[in-house]
């Protein structure tokens, strides 16, 4: 009897561990939404007693992984086109919206002080342009003084997400950055110096006089380092923000047959940041336990998690996209 009731506890125990064990979830990839998730994170497991686990690796990891199957999501800023997700087996749906910013070193200038546009950016990051006072810098930036120094150009060393935006949006603008650079999440910068992350590209330009850098405006936001403004499609001068961000989200076409893939660089309008983002989460369709529990994770953030991602400075989805996303995922499961 004795030994019945001990091998029944120990069967209990493993049970209670393996329950327990279910419940925690594991994500990894793009580090444009990780101040965001990670904020997301904690306020579940606070409400619930969950854990969600997620790992800033890059949106190239973060593909890697939900595809071998090693976490239960990953998370990219480089949306996968349908017959890709069919490939692995993938679902794939937006989580937030945010946007890319240049970020820039340069004494005595302050945010949104110094004006930049698609082509200066497209050279400068193609080495063409290499100086501070070059002549398309002044055009854009009448009476301000700019130092007669070299551009430390820095950039995401990594397979990116925020790359991926970064260069989508630089070869729309430019024809020559498109033949020469190129768009995807990991391309052959010809000038500058790599680090890993948006907090490894912060910690660059903070660290380095005269240096910029692009970075999802969060990380920019969070450290303090000046930010340039850009002039959009358009043709205005805008700053990044909540509302600049929305603005350009605001005529997307999500087309849940697609499985929402969309670009949000360049958009019309006059207040519409012109390298604004949504960011997505992947899960395997074959296993039903990780989507049942990430899209409970995701359904909960998306009715509580709002003010926190706005105090972030990301944009919540609209109301209409998050309850078309719960269709989409009843019809995954």
């Amino acid at each position: 009897m004795k030994k019945l009731l001990t091998a029944g506890l120990v069967l209990a125990a493993m049970m209670y561990s393996l329950t327990a064990l279910a419940q925690d979830l594991t994500g990894a990839g793009a580090s444009f939404p990780f101040p965001v998730y990670s904020t997301w994170a904690f306020s579940y497991e606070k409400e619930t007693g969950l854990k969600v686990n997620y790992q800033s690796i890059g949106s190239g990891g973060g593909i890697k992984q939900v595809t071998e199957g090693t976490v239960d999501f990953g998370a990219s800023d480089d949306p996968l086109k349908t017959d890709d997700l069919q490939k692995s087996n993938l679902i794939q749906f937006p989580a937030v919206l945010g946007g890319v910013v240049t970020i820039i070193n340069l004494d005595g200038i302050a945010n949104n002080e110094l004006v930049l546009n698609g082509q200066v950016l497209a050279d400068i990051f193609r080495g063409i342009i290499t100086k501070w006072d070059d002549p398309a810098i002044v055009a854009l930036n009448p009476g301000r003084k700019l130092p007669a120094e070299g551009i430390n150009v820095v950039y995401r060393s990594d397979s990116s997400g925020t790359t991926a935006i970064f260069t989508n949006y630089l070869s729309g603008i430019s024809p020559q950055f498109k033949d020469s650079v190129g768009a995807g999440k990991s391309v052959n910068w010809p000038v500058g110096v790599g680090q890993k992350g948006n907090d490894g590209v912060a910690g660059g330009v903070k660290r380095v006089k005269n240096s910029i850098g692009y970075v999802e405006f969060a990380y920019a936001h969070e450290n303090k380092i000046v930010w340039a403004s850009l002039i959009n499609k358009n043709g205005k001068t805008v700053s990044p923000s909540v509302d600049s961000f929305s603005a350009a989200a605001a005529n997307a076409k999500w087309d849940r047959k697609a499985d929402y893939y969309i670009w949000l660089v360049n958009e019309a309008g006059d207040d519409s940041w012109p390298i604004a983002a949504a960011t997505f989460i992947l899960i395997r369709k074959d296993r039903p336990q990780a989507v049942e529990s990430v899209t409970k994770f995701f359904d909960w953030c998306f009715v509580k998690g709002d003010q926190e991602a706005k105090n972030l400075q990301y944009v919540p989805l609209p109301t209409s996209l998050k309850d078309d996303i719960r269709s989409y995922w009843k019809d995954a499961k």
